[in-house]
């Protein structure tokens, strides 16, 4: 490399691609060193001794090239037309051309195999520094997180050939022992027993070989209970190897109680049921069984409530029993409702669809504008089958959701009428590129029945409004009586939606709604047809909407949102 002290002053103002970055000078020079070197370029002051910046640049520049593989790099200042220009050339890049990963330790040779076929960084790929230290620390993190908690990288080498251009790369790691989960070993119980923590373990058994994973799903699962504020997972390393040539480590498990009561008071508002103002109270160890009461009195505009319910801790088969009741008014579409319900459930997971089965009592009185109050009570057996495939729970972008529900009641049985819901949902999400998200939704219901006279508007269907049919009121669409409302027996949603994001907190909408509520098939048709756009907010629980929606049928512009603030 040639250049003179004018010459590498030069050099490091020019890198802003393709403008003049002094009086008389300009960078030729490829796009990726220009990107590369600007970001160092920046910060330097070039109004300094030429000779402290020669000496600097001979020391900084070659470093900064070679940690993406150019370790030949010529540079020239040449003379055009007046005019000062920088030429850079970063020579051919480094290539790899060998590769050896060597494990040592009590490691099966199909395991051993199989990490040395998933290095990162084979041969043929082009080195970098940054690939170089990825490779090393991927392989080690997988040996750690899987059986081998002691493992640890003993030497690496990458041997540089500037004239071949070409790396030869060499790893010594050493996984030592296998581990296995022995005991569970708990610290900071005091109001609550051991047993509380084996019931909600699903992940950590005695003898299983060790994982990361494992411990990370135990310690997430016990921090999203109500009973501890805190909780940290480990194992004790130290240990021998036993006869099978693995080391039993036992799990500690440090934890730090919850208060055991809770107040809380919120405020919010929903383009559906109006503006809200709630307060809860929690109780997570009622009768000092680890019980959790969670008991809360709603006001909205449109509906009023005070409920009461009780979580049972999981049984050893891992079910959530429930039971509880509620009192609640509405006022919606005309139609007002007084309705008090109890009712148990239990919930469990299978593989990965969610099960919930219920039984629930209520009475509801109606009340329809003009027409006469009457009274429906049913006694309802029902079940919800949850079937998830996506790639966030939160805030998904690919994959779809199922959702089946059956419920019914009998005259038989303390009900006003014999009756049969069927209901299914099905959301489809399709990433459309880098930013764009595609939302397809179906939504479809029947009630089987003599009559919908009797049944309570739980078991019968309106729509309208977010979530739905978006350009309506909330449940403005369904059986019209008299100036109210009222719910059918057979349902009919789709919508189709597409998100762009423009960030990554904000994002824009547009959507097409359509769909009905009716007592027989044929009245669905014609069905209300809403569209329009909306703005997405990425929050912390999930994405935010806003949507104005222009209905289609009565011709309005609607705005649709939900927003709560608890305190």
């Amino acid at each position: 490399m040639n250049l003179s002290p004018r010459g590498l002053a030069a050099c490091l103002l020019l890198f802003l691609p393709p403008a003049v970055l002094a009086s008389n000078v300009t960078l030729e020079a490829p796009a990726s060193v220009r990107a590369l070197l600007a970001p160092y370029v920046a910060k330097e002051d070039f109004a300094g001794d030429p000779t402290q910046i020669e000496r600097h640049l001979q020391k900084s520049l070659p470093q900064i090239l070679a940690t993406e593989g150019y370790f030949s790099p010529v540079l020239n200042l040449v003379e055009r037309d007046d005019a000062l220009v920088l030429v850079v050339d970063p020579g051919p890049r480094t290539q790899v051309v060998a590769v050896k990963v060597d494990i040592k330790g009590g490691i099966d040779e199909e395991r051993r195999r199989a990490l040395v076929d998933g290095w990162t960084l084979p041969v043929g790929q082009p080195f970098r520094q940054a690939d170089w230290s990825a490779a090393k620390q991927d392989l080690l993190a997988q040996l750690l997180g899987d059986r081998y908690p002691a493992a640890r990288l003993v030497d690496s080498r990458a041997d540089i050939d500037a004239e071949t251009h070409s790396a030869r790369l060499g790893v010594e790691y050493d996984a030592g022992s296998p581990y296995r989960f022995d005991a569970i070993e708990i610290e900071g119980l005091k109001r609550y027993s051991p047993e509380l923590v084996a019931r909600y373990n699903d992940a950590v058994r005695p003898g299983e070989f060790y994982s990361e994973d494992k411990l990370a799903q135990l310690q997430r699962t016990l921090q999203s209970t109500p009973y501890f504020s805190s909780v940290r997972v480990d194992i004790n390393r130290e240990g021998e190897p036993g006869a099978d040539g693995s080391v039993s480590a036992p799990v500690r498990l440090r934890v730090r109680e919850a208060a055991p009561y809770r107040m809380g008071f919120g405020i919010g508002a929903s383009s559906n049921t109006g503006a809200r103002v709630e307060t809860n109270f929690r109780a997570a160890d009622l009768f000092h069984r680890a019980w959790l009461f969670n008991g809360a009195a709603r006001l909205e505009e449109k509906k009023q409530s005070v409920f009461a319910d009780v979580f049972l801790p999981p049984d050893l088969r891992r079910n959530r029993h429930s039971f509880g009741t509620l009192f609640e008014n509405t006022d919606i579409a005309g139609l007002r409702t007084e309705r008090f319900l109890i009712g148990a459930q239990r919930a469990f997971r299978r593989g990965s669809v969610d099960t919930r089965l219920s039984l629930t009592w209520q009475t509801e009185k109606q009340m329809a504008g003009d027409i006469p109050s009457y009274t429906a009570q049913a006694l309802v057996a029902n079940g919800l089958w949850t079937w998830r495939r996506v790639d966030s729970v939160i805030d998904p972008r690919r994959g779809f959701v199922v959702q089946a529900q059956i419920g019914g009641g009998a005259k038989a049985a303390l009900s006003d009428q014999d009756f049969l819901r069927l209901q299914g949902r099905v959301t489809y999400y399709r990433p459309l590129g880098d930013r764009n998200t595609l939302i397809l939704r179906t939504d479809l219901g029947r009630t089987l029945a003599p009559s919908r006279v009797g049944i309570p508007q739980d078991y019968l269907f309106r729509t309208g409004g977010t979530g739905s049919v978006r350009g309506y009121d909330y449940q403005q669409l369904g059986v019209q009586e008299g100036t109210a409302v009222v719910g059918g027996r057979n349902l009919f949603v789709a919508s189709a939606e597409v998100d762009r994001w423009l960030n990554e907190s904000w994002g824009i909408a547009a959507f097409v709604d359509a769909g009905n509520a009716a007592d027989t098939a044929a009245e669905l048709r014609p069905l209300a047809v809403g569209f329009g756009t909306g703005v997405r907010w990425r929050s912390p629980a999930g994405p935010i909407a806003i949507d104005l929606g222009y209905g289609e049928r009565d011709h309005h512009v609607r705005l649709h949102f939900f927003l709560a603030i608890p305190f």
